[in-house]
């Protein structure tokens, strides 16, 4: 029997993406049709917003741990939170948490070790990009970063908040981001991590001058697995 996947949802379209990657990517492993056990609470975007503009970091942990505990109750085995940027109170959390979690920026730095990349660029919200989400696991990994210029993290910030979290892709917002992607290439990365859940509805290996750690999905390969070996 597999293991109940509990998703701790932020922003609707890179939690969809999870779900449906855990989902689909399920039959390969289990056979036609199947997956693990799925259940997923997501509070409003706006209450997480609010806590990240006044720095509430306690007030963004309080959020996940409500869901959970809703999803401890449904009966999930362990946790998955398919958002980048809230990471920054894994801390907070995972002290409290009734339930393990798998976290997001260790599967997407154990990627990069395995596929050899040395220097990898960071991209995201403004508020994940400031923190040290990923910084902090890329060092323990032995990995360089990159993040992108002041003026890059402000646009990518709101291609990310103004547009992909409210459904909107626009062609030239993706054009900005991919020469967002050749600057950091220009830094010498060799990879791009994808740290927010949304942006490979817009950017992968096909359109990218860097090769992509798509973080979503990463993510969701990573709980299937961990289901699938109980």
């Amino acid at each position: 029997m597999t293991a109940h996947i509990g998703i701790v949802g932020c922003s609707a379209a890179g939690a969809a993406l999870c779900y449906r990657t855990i989902c689909e990517e399920g039959a390969a492993l289990m056979g036609p049709h199947a997956h693990p056990e799925v259940s997923m609470h997501t509070p409003s975007l706006a209450l997480y917003v609010e806590c990240l503009e006044r720095d509430d970091r306690q007030g963004v942990a309080d959020l996940m741990l409500v869901s959970a505990r809703k999803l401890a109750g449904a009966g999930a085995d362990f946790l998955i939170c398919p958002d980048n940027t809230i990471h920054l109170a894994f801390d907070l959390v995972q002290a409290a948490s009734p339930l393990p979690w798998l976290h997001i920026a260790e599967e997407v730095a154990a990627t990069a070790v395995q596929r050899g990349y040395r220097r990898v660029g960071i991209t995201g919200t403004d508020w994940l990009m400031g923190s040290e989400v990923y910084p902090a696991v890329l060092r323990n990994k032995g990995l360089d970063f990159v993040l992108p210029n002041a003026k890059d993290r402000a646009r990518l910030n709101g291609i990310i908040m103004d547009e992909l979290v409210c459904g909107i892709i626009k062609p030239e917002s993706v054009g900005e981001f991919l020469t967002i992607i050749d600057r950091l290439k220009d830094a010498g990365c060799d990879a791009v991590i994808l740290g927010c859940t949304e942006l490979p509805l817009i950017v992968n290996d096909d359109n990218s001058s860097l090769p992509t750690l798509d973080s979503t999905r990463l993510l969701a390969r990573a709980a299937l697995r961990r289901a699938i070996a109980r």
